[in-house]
Formats: structure tokens, C-alpha cells, sequence
């Protein structure tokens, strides 16, 4: 969708990006972060042209944003600031047909965009749209700026710190106005801000920026588990991951190698296999890995034909979970099913793994040590 290659910014003497080089997805949310002076706002700036590399090329759909018209182009993107941008001696209504006013949008096409608009961002438009910004609050502000950015239905929409001055509770709203805004329109945002805790709740990748450089490009996940460098690691914050439980999976804690055996051995080959490898259970699974039921000691614990199969004592009505299932809802499933042993399978039913309750609370509990105690 927007591919930066090999671009470089300079003011003067000064370079401030190096060498970008990165690839916006389309219909997603992505989050520039880092801190101040870092870059980010300058590349931000650049995808319309408010900014012009140095050297390099930025795309658009294939097509070099600098053979365009700038003009054209910045009024084909939506672009929202911190300090909304709104004009102030012009009413909410003329602020959101600014653009579509200049394009010669018909009149009636206009007003019913507007309207819809006010709704998408929950503002009575009979209550709103002649009034002044002066006459609403922050937020309501801020509302309005993401409602002007969508008002020529652009599929880029630039976003700059959009809501770092706004106080806590209504940023946290607007946050979630606009993921549910993204759900229902799928658009290509770009979001420049500061709070790693904004990024991991908004984006569906994080590009974070140290002197110009960009670091680390990957989903939420992946950066909260898989710094690339202490220096990641370090912004991030060794912890954030339990302030985003969800996005830890059960394949990241699960046991990935659990002890198995064929349905076709002996109960007495069993039962040294478990008391060699110190466990209580035994994966059963066939030549293709997939798990065909458990063999708990209690239940072979009193026989005496040592040459019945394991298969004759296996439980196969069992409970089990998935490599990308949440630790909320493992932590859930185990708690009302008082499991202690869970088999992590996949969609063909292959055995990948083994949660114990034992594994799950000492992961659980890696939140309450002290940096350098794991």
C-alpha cells in the first residue's frame, strides 16, 4: 500500500530518518512510536508530502507520490493532528465540508455525508453541527477532526498524536471509537504516538523509531514478546505483556515436548515410562501424532496384567486447547474444570504441547519478579 524505500530526511545538516525502508499494509492500523526527536511525526509527514525526502522513493500503490500533484494528494488522504486543526471561526458543519466543498461536492451528497459522519463519531448533528469549536470540549473537538478526515471517504488517513492532550478517560473513549470506526470502514491509518500502551491497543503492526531508524516492525505481539534489541526491550518494558494478557498464547508457555506413547504398548512399559520421566500422564498418540486419548496412572494403578495395551485404559473424552488460544481463556477453562493436565492440540488433532497447571503458575507468576530474577 505505502512502501518507504531506502528514504533518508535531512533539515540542513541534521539527517533524520536514515534508510527507511517499510511497507504499510493496507486496511490496517500502523503505529509509529518512539521517542521525542525520534522521526516518527517527519514520516508521517511525508506520505503527503508535507515532507519531502532526501533521497529515496515512497509509493502508493505502486505510483511515486512525488510525480503527483500535492495538492491532489494531500486532499485525498484524511489527516487528523493533536490539536484537532479545527478553524475556529467556521461552524462544526463547514469544518467537516471543507474538503468536499473545494471539490465541488454535490450539495445534497455533502449534507448526507455529514450526517453520517456525526453519527459514525456519536455526536448529535441537530446538537452539533452549527455550533463553533470553541463551544466543545477537547474531545468532542478531536471527534470532529477524525469525522473531517473521513468526510472525502479517503483510504489513507494520517493520525498525529491525535489524542496525547486529551485526559485519560476521554482518550481511552476515543481510542475505542476508533477501533470500532476501523472495524466498520477499514481504512489504512497511520498513527503517530508516544504511549506504548496506545500502540498495542490500537495497531495491527508497531514501527519503532530510534534516531531515525526504524528498529523493529511487527504486530503487538510479536514486539512484547520478541524484542529485537535491549533497546526495544527497554521501551516496551519487560512486563507491558501482562498489561495485553490476551495477546499471551498458550504456545508460548505450553510444555512442547510432553511424554507419549503408542496405544499398542504394554501397561508394564507404561508404567516404567512414567516412572523414569516422573510424570503421572502419558500423551497417547498414533503413528501421525494425533492424540487419541490420556493415560493417567491412577488408572492403570492396580493392574496386574502387565500385558494389556494402553489403549484399553485411555481416556478419550478429554479436554483440550490450542496453540494460539489466550492464557485468559486457559486460565478460565482450567479454573471450572479444576484441570490439572491439558493436552494442546491442532486442528487435525495432532498433539503440539501439554499445559499443567504447575507450568501455567509458574509463568504466571514471572510478573511479580524483579528485572533479572527469571
Amino acid at each position: 500500500m505505502i512502501c518507504f524505500k531506502n528514504v533518508s530526511k535531512s533539515f540542513g545538516n541534521k539527517k533524520i530518518l536514515d534508510n527507511i525502508n517499510i511497507e504499510i499494509e493496507k486496511n490496517k492500523i500502523t503505529c509509529l512510536i518512539g521517542e521525542s526527536g525520534c522521526g516518527k511525526t517527519t514520516l508521517l509527514k511525508m506520505i503527503n508530502r508535507l515532507n519531502e525526502p532526501t533521497s529515496g522513493t515512497i509509493t502508493i500503490n505502486g505510483r511515486n507520490i512525488l510525480k503527483q500533484d500535492p495538492i491532489k494528494l494531500r486532499r485525498s488522504i484524511g489527516y487528523v493532528i493533536q490539536q484537532t486543526g479545527l478553524f475556529p471561526h467556521m461552524t462544526i458543519e463547514e469544518n467537516i465540508e471543507i474538503i468536499p466543498r473545494i471539490e465541488k461536492v454535490p450539495k445534497t451528497t455533502m449534507e448526507k455525508k455529514t450526517l453520517e459522519l456525526m453519527n459514525m463519531i456519536d455526536l448529535n448533528p441537530s446538537e452539533y453541527l452549527k455550533r463553533y469549536p470553541s463551544e466543545l470540549s477537547g474531545g468532542q473537538q478531536q471527534r470532529i477532526g477524525i469525522a473531517r478526515a473521513f468526510a472525502t471517504d479517503p483510504n489513507i488517513i494520517l493520525m498525529d498524536e491525535p489524542f496525547s492532550a486529551l485526559d485519560p478517560v476521554t482518550r481511552l473513549s476515543l481510542q475505542d471509537e476508533l477501533i470500532k470506526i476501523q472495524n466498520k470502514h477499514k481504512k489504512t491509518i497511520v498513527f503517530v504516538t508516544h504511549d506504548m500502551d496506545e500502540a498495542i491497543k490500537l495497531a495491527d503492526k508497531i514501527a519503532i523509531l530510534e534516531s531515525g531508524h526504524i528498529i523493529q516492525y511487527d504486530t503487538p505481539e510479536m514486539i512484547l514478546k520478541a524484542p529485537a534489541n535491549d533497546y526495544v526491550k527497554e521501551f516496551v518494558g519487560t512486563k507491558r505483556i501482562w498489561s495485553s494478557p490476551e495477546l499471551i498464547k498458550v504456545e508460548d508457555i505450553m510444555i512442547t515436548h510432553p511424554v507419549t506413547c503408542s496405544p499398542e504398548y504394554s501397561i508394564f512399559y507404561c508404567l516404567n515410562k512414567m516412572r523414569m520421566m516422573k510424570v503421572d500422564t502419558l500423551m497417547v498418540v498414533d503413528e501421525n501424532n494425533v492424540l487419541l486419548g490420556i493415560l493417567y496412572a491412577s488408572n492403570i494403578a492396580g493392574i496386574t496384567d502387565y500385558d494389556k495395551k494402553a489403549q484399553d485404559f485411555i481416556e478419550k473424552d478429554f479436554l483440550a486447547t490450542h496453540p494460539q488460544d489466550s492464557i485468559i481463556d486457559l486460565v478460565g477453562l482450567i479454573n471450572e474444570q479444576k484441570i490439572t493436565t491439558m493436552p494442546v492440540i491442532d486442528k487435525k488433532g495432532k498433539l503440539k504441547g501439554l499445559i499443567t497447571r504447575s507450568t501455567l503458575l509458574t509463568y504466571m507468576s514471572k510478573q511479580f519478579l524483579k528485572d533479572g530474577e527469571e
